[in-house]
């Protein structure tokens, strides 16, 4: 049986700290359609990112903001305007073009006549020494730009996404992603040491897994997004159409194939983030049959199968005890009643079992099955509460409310967790699942509590 029912809560880890980080993502048009620059990071040991196939990027440097008086077609009100940020947003830009030169040798910048610099026409060893005086420090690119009258062309750059690295990854990143087209009279030229190749491909082949790349989450799904579009300028338009861009943060969880990101428009999101809003490892991205979690204080979840005896695969329910360790508790929707879930229900009870109710109307098998239960429970009443009425369980206090289909059903609000118990049919599940609102007990859909 899979348990998570921690007893008492855990003193949280001290929270992570998180760097702000700017990446470049530079596209093309080159007969194929939309491509995408590939960077592959160099092997090194103790990097959560050794390996993998990123776009060019990095963390803000305490000097970036002295880039300022070099940016041309932005100033810091508009670029933090865009980014929705009080002030500093230029840095942000600023350093998506110093982490791209310094990464992939393309420079977004202008010369004295408003082009854009083109690097090829300079000699080998010239550019050379640029790039590694650039990777010691702001300073350099500053003295380059002094030295040939360049500006930095952030007015090139155009806002597309804002990601935050999930709780409990070992370094967190609160990232912007910018797009640009790569400039013309410029090559791309991996650094050796953060970067030791580049790839010019389309977004769907990136994440082909036949072309066997490492991808991070945040990466697979910003290629994901750009395979939408046909070509760069497409994108680009769309992205500089964005009135608003809101923060993605996945979450970490576990299941079946290993603990790996909770994207946000997944069912399991909200879930994870009330049971572990820290990412210490005891969220869940998929319901199992014997799986036990404990999902507040004040609750805990029984996940069931109504597989039949011959091991057909069933579909899953979930059961829930509400109430206070070691207290009175109550029993919702216990059924499938099979001896496997009979058994996890015993093991899992938190308390004395006062009340053994259902969300569902009830049929004369069902309140059949229900009665069944006294055996195991003897003193638990199955008899359905009267809209309105309370039932005190310790600590919790469970109140019977109306069904969504009149009184032949119910729906149970735990007052002090404000959370709702409502079963829905598989056809309301996904019409409902924009409200936010509630916990389906049936079906396994969770929201986030309701608010008073």
């Amino acid at each position: 049986m899979n348990t998570t029912t921690p007893e008492t809560p855990q003193k949280p880890a001290a929270p992570r700290p998180v760097r702000a980080a700017a990446t470049l993502i530079v596209l093309r048009d080159e007969g194929r359609g939309l491509e995408v620059l590939m960077l592959r990071r160099a092997e090194k040991a103790n990097d959560q990112n050794s390996g993998a196939s990123v776009f060019p990027g990095g963390v803000i440097d305490a000097h970036d903001r002295s880039l300022h008086a070099q940016c041309s077609g932005l100033d810091d009100d508009a670029a933090s305007a865009r980014l929705a940020v009080p002030e500093g947003g230029l840095d942000y830009y600023a350093a998506a073009i110093r982490e791209c030169f310094e990464e992939a040798g393309l420079l977004f910048a202008t010369d004295p006549s408003g082009a854009l610099v083109k690097l090829d026409g300079l000699p080998s060893d010239r550019l050379a020494a640029m790039r590694d005086a650039a990777v010691q420090g702001t300073d350099a690119l500053l003295a380059l730009c002094a030295e040939h009258g360049w500006r930095l062309a952030v007015d090139r750059l155009t806002y597309f996404t804002h990601w935050l690295t999930p709780p409990g990854m070992p370094r967190r990143f609160d990232t912007r992603f910018f797009l640009a087209l790569m400039p013309a009279g410029q090559s791309v030229r991996p650094d050796g040491s953060e970067t030791v190749e580049h790839m010019w491909l389309k977004p769907a082949e990136a994440v082909d897994p036949a072309r066997g790349l490492k991808l991070m989450n945040v990466t697979r799904r910003i290629l994901e997004q750009l395979a939408q579009f046909v070509s760069a300028n497409e994108v680009i338009a769309h992205a500089r159409g964005l009135r608003h861009i809101p923060r993605v943060m996945p979450r970490l969880a576990n299941g079946p194939k290993g603990r790996r990101p909770v994207n946000m428009e997944e069912p399991a999101y909200d879930e994870v983030g009330l049971v572990d809003p820290d990412g210490e490892g005891h969220g869940r991205y998929a319901h199992e049959a014997g799986l036990v979690m404990r999902l507040s204080t004040r609750v805990v979840r029984v996940t069931a199968s109504d597989a039949s005896d011959d091991g057909a695969q069933g579909k899953l329910a979930h059961s829930y005890f509400v109430g206070t360790s070691n207290g009175d508790c109550a029993l919702i929707d216990p059924l499938p009643l099979t001896p496997a879930h009979l058994a996890a229900l015993v093991a899992a009870a938190p308390g004395r079992v006062r009340h053994i109710l259902s969300t569902q109307a009830l049929t004369a098998e069902s309140t059949h099955a229900l009665a069944s239960l006294r055996a195991t429970w003897p003193d638990a009443s199955i008899d359905p509460p009267a809209p309105g009425e309370k039932l005190a369980l310790g600590e919790a206090t469970l109140q019977a409310c109306a069904g969504m289909d009149g009184a032949s059903s119910r729906q149970f609000l735990l007052i002090e967790d404000q959370t709702l118990f409502i079963g829905l049919s598989p056809a309301n599940t996904a019409d409902s699942a924009g409200q936010l609102q509630w916990i389906a007990p049936r079906h396994g859909f969770m929201r986030r509590p309701i608010a008073t």
